[in-house]
């Protein structure tokens, strides 16, 4: 399993903007980005799994289209959400 829901809280604990919050998105960027690491993991010992490989690259396109959001609505949100998640660009 990617993520137990303990992991999913711990996520969205950290990325919330108030309480209760489970759609800004930090949180979704957050969310996107740990999947996107374990399927990152997965593939460095299943090679050939070339069905999951698609999916990896439409959640990376899925959280580059919510950065670009965020970039677009608030530059200091996006700014603290790249440098968080270690995120390149």
């Amino acid at each position: 399993m990617v993520l137990t829901p303990d992991d999913k809280g711990a996520i969205v604990e950290k990325f919330q903007r108030k309480p209760g919050d489970t759609g800004s998105p930090e949180v979704q960027i957050a969310l996107l980005s740990e999947r996107i690491k374990y399927l990152t993991e997965h593939f460095k010992v299943h090679k050939k799994d070339h069905h999951s490989r698609r999916g990896l690259l439409k959640l990376v396109g899925q959280r580059r289209r919510m950065l670009n959001y965020l970039k677009r609505k608030d530059i200091e949100r996006y700014r603290a959400v790249i440098k968080e998640l270690g995120i390149r660009k």
